[in-house]
């Protein structure tokens, strides 16, 4: 998609409900400047073209004298509708022969069809959203739990936005003095006020410093919290795996190495996503298949949040488990050590173990999951968590914090050794140039095109 020439005059038509999907109606979205005209050359009931905005109307698309369906339209007249434009919502029957009769009359009639993200790409343009503001619309989309909907809705409706605004204002307005002292070069005059503007950066950095450390809580909160089960061959992991998740989803089998490769899952625990991937057993194997699995075993390791460590009674002594919790700790990791079996435990092995502080759970007869799930609550330590604060959760964000403070750095450099005001301002430009970029008050065709070809299409 090319955003070169800002906003396309065209009238774009999608579907704006997932296509495939069960249910009994599909909406069908319209927008652009003929986007009421359009469709109401094929409605067949009221002039679309003299009702009021936010109307609801019921009559039939018809093809020619062809009645293709009974309908209802949706009437948003802009500025007042998402794209800030004339926007149309039409809900069909959910009929793939329906739906496609329907877009196609409407590209007959003028329209084209939108791509990826075109809708929020127009809000955008038009004003109806910052560019920050219209990536929380694709992470509203794709949240999976309360944490990840409420940060999205957070940022969705301006939260990062604004307090970014703020932190731009501020900066904007000592700009716009050292600015104004390269007007008087020549008399060496001085307006803004250095230790004022020294205050000033600090205040502001401390702010960027703590939503840039935000971002390790936030992405966990986006994306889920990644949690390896790692093991010896045949302990139990993956019927640990398919008693969390409630369904058969790892083939469990008495002969080891069964698992070789990593199998992915995930389930929300009290509004937390977790991302389980249970692991090929950690052992010395001569097959070379399995050896990769035990590869990929340790990689996904250490890429984890959390490590959930299980081991057998049965087969594994104290001093074994023990060696492997220093491996294990060696990552420098959080872990949970688990004691799989408990229901065949005896107390003098739970008197041996007891020094490792475990969890003891059965797997196969699901004992101790509960436990288990509350435990990794705590390990992941979530729930201290205020989603009402701002929160970052995009690593482009991320980087643009970073730059931004970067620039800070060297504006109290400057300032700590006396620089001329034209230096000054270079660094304050870039620091309020990189902010924008977070916005969407500087961009580029190539920035838009990546971040929107990622949503879907009717969105």
């Amino acid at each position: 998609m090319s955003t070169n020439g800002l906003i396309s005059q065209d009238t774009i038509v999608a579907l704006a409900t997932s296509a495939g999907a069960q249910g009994a109606i599909a909406v069908v979205r319209v927008s652009g400047a003929q986007a009421i005209s359009i469709v109401n050359s094929i409605f067949k009931g009221k002039d679309l073209t003299k009702q009021a905005t936010h109307t609801i109307h019921f009559g039939t698309i018809r093809d020619e004298e062809e009645i293709v369906d009974e309908v209802l339209v949706s009437l948003f007249v802009g500025p007042n509708s998402y794209t800030k434009e004339n926007s149309v919502e039409i809900s069909t029957h959910n009929s793939k022969y329906i739906i496609e009769r329907v877009i196609n009359l409407l590209i007959r009639k003028g329209a084209r069809a939108a791509r990826a993200g075109e809708f929020t790409l127009r809000a955008f343009l038009n004003g109806g959203l910052d560019l920050s503001q219209a990536e929380a619309v694709s992470d509203l989309i794709a949240s999976n739990s309360a944490a990840s909907h409420q940060i999205a809705m957070q940022q969705m409706r301006g939260g990062f936005s604004n307090k970014l605004k703020q932190l731009r204002e501020d900066l904007v307005h000592f700009a716009s003095l050292i600015e104004l002292e390269l007007d008087f070069a020549e008399e060496d005059v001085e307006f803004a006020n250095r230790d004022q503007l020294k205050n000033l950066i600090q205040q502001i950095y401390t702010v960027i410093n703590k939503l840039i450390s935000s971002f390790e809580q936030g992405n966990v909160l986006k994306n889920g919290v990644p949690v390896v089960i790692a093991g010896k061959p045949n302990v139990g992991k993956s019927t640990l795996l398919n008693a969390l998740l409630n369904e058969e989803r790892a083939i469990v089998s008495d002969i080891a190495g069964t698992t070789r490769d990593t199998i992915e899952d995930e389930i929300n625990i009290n509004g937390v996503t977790f991302r389980f991937i249970d692991t090929a057993g950690i052992r010395e194997t001569v097959d070379v298949i399995e050896a990769k699995g035990v590869e990929r075993t340790m990689e996904k390791m250490k890429q984890a949040r959390l490590i959930v460590y299980l081991f057998d009674p049965m087969q594994d002594k104290i001093e074994a488990v023990q060696e492997q919790i220093v491996e294990v700790q060696a990552l420098d990791i959080p872990f949970v050590t688990i004691i799989n079996k408990a229901d065949l435990i005896t107390a003098q092995q739970r008197d041996e173990y007891a020094v490792l502080q475990p969890l003891y759970i059965s797997a196969k007869e699901q004992i101790g999951i509960e436990e288990l799930k509350e435990e990794l609550l705590r390990q992941v330590n979530l729930s201290n968590i205020n989603t009402d604060d701002v929160m970052v959760t995009n690593i482009r964000h991320v980087e643009a914090l970073q730059h931004t403070q970067s620039s800070l750095e060297r504006v109290l450099f400057g300032i700590d050794n006396p620089v001329t005001s034209d230096f000054l301002a270079m660094d304050i430009r870039q620091a309020l140039h990189h902010l924008g970029e977070i916005t969407g008050t500087v961009t580029t065709d190539d920035l838009l095109d990546n971040i929107f070809s990622k949503f879907c299409i009717g969105k």
